[in-house]
């Protein structure tokens, strides 16, 4: 995966705990309607559910795509 540019003076895009619905976990990038929001790393994986494709995260955004999309790019996988 490449790196992703972090802008340290800016408070808009951060890294956030969550619950991602995905099919393969592969991909590295998921829109934001893929995207839940939790508030701490326990909070997430008590939600994941892998029956249903939910798995825990920690995600880095929202950022704008070139397509003009809120797009949540992966950190890593909670185990």
């Amino acid at each position: 995966m490449s790196r992703i540019q972090v802008d340290t003076e800016s408070d808009v895009v951060q890294e956030h705990f969550a619950i991602v619905w995905t099919k393969q976990r592969r991909r590295k990038r998921f829109p934001e309607s893929c995207v839940q929001q939790m508030a701490s790393p326990a909070e997430a994986l008590a939600a994941a559910n892998s029956h249903v494709n939910q798995f825990p995260a920690l995600v880095y955004g929202p950022s704008r795509s070139s397509e003009g999309l809120r797009v949540y790019y992966l950190v890593q996988w909670l185990e």
